[in-house]
């Protein structure tokens, strides 16, 4: 990069985003987000979010919209899910994330969402990324399934040229050769983004192996590389999930997990 971008730690040191309930994202602590791949059920997910806090999670994630790879697949429950995850959230005590994936949408997330999420499919949709700059409310940028680290950096750049410097990094897994896991979880971008940048960066295990007995041990090589957080997909029924189940935890298997980073 031939000039000094917003992005870069010549421009301030490390950042910290507190969201709603004081939580402070990249500072000491190991942010912890789970949730579902998509809000599904009313009553299954305040059970859940419930269950979630207990075990120590600080965020709960549900999707609302859902860019699926088949149009024909289930695209999200919009409004409603919303709804549902925001009277989870409360329920449980936890600030909640879900994806914007229009313009046009999103007012209306920011009516029930604490943290906007821009998905893979949408790293490099500059409008988006414009608006949710011009907002007052933290943006968690996924890095896209075939982007380089300049190119994420540069995605969040928009963001933050546009006023908000409220973004965290997620590193989801980029598409390579390899057919084994669902993409390839790049461990060398975390050191590389806490070397070029001052924004806190989250490792997501789930998209970025797709295979559940993969989820714990990359999760934990994240957090090792200095990855401020961890996001994880948790289901009590992975096997009838609408939307990625296969890559989802048991709720027990959060537990051990979380056990296991707070002994790191």
């Amino acid at each position: 990069m031939s000039t000094v971008m917003l992005t870069s730690k010549e421009q301030k040191q490390s950042t910290v985003i507190t969201v709603h309930n004081n939580h402070p994202i990249g500072g000491d602590i190991t942010t912890v987000i789970a949730g579902p791949c998509a809000v599904e059920d009313r009553d299954e997910l305040i059970s859940l979010a419930k269950q979630l806090k207990a075990m120590g999670v600080h965020i709960l994630r549900g999707g609302a919209y859902k860019p699926r790879t088949s149009p024909y697949e289930f695209q999200g429950m919009r409004e409603e899910g919303l709804l549902i995850l925001q009277e989870a959230g409360r329920a449980a005590g936890l600030p909640v994330i879900t994806e914007v994936t229009d313009i046009r949408d999103i007012e209306l997330v920011l009516k029930y969402a604490d943290i906007l999420q821009v998905g893979s499919r949408n790293m490099q949709n500059f409008e988006l990324l414009k608006e949710v700059g011009k907002i007052n409310r933290p943006v968690l940028l996924k890095r896209g399934f075939a982007a380089t680290i300049e190119e994420w950096l540069l995605a969040a750049e928009y963001i933050l040229a546009a006023g908000n410097w409220q973004v965290m990094l997620c590193e989801r897994g980029i598409r390579t050769f390899e057919k084994y896991t669902r993409n390839t979880f790049d461990i060398s971008a975390i050191p590389a983004i806490k070397y070029l940048s001052h924004l806190p960066v989250i490792g997501d295990p789930s998209h970025a192996t797709g295979r559940p007995e993969l989820v714990a041990p990359v999760a934990k090589a994240a957090v090792a590389a200095g990855a401020d957080g961890i996001m994880v997909e948790v289901h009590r029924q992975p096997e009838d999930a609408l939307c990625d189940g296969f890559q989802s935890l048991l709720p027990e298997q959060m537990q051990t997990l979380i056990v296991q980073l707070q002994k790191r």
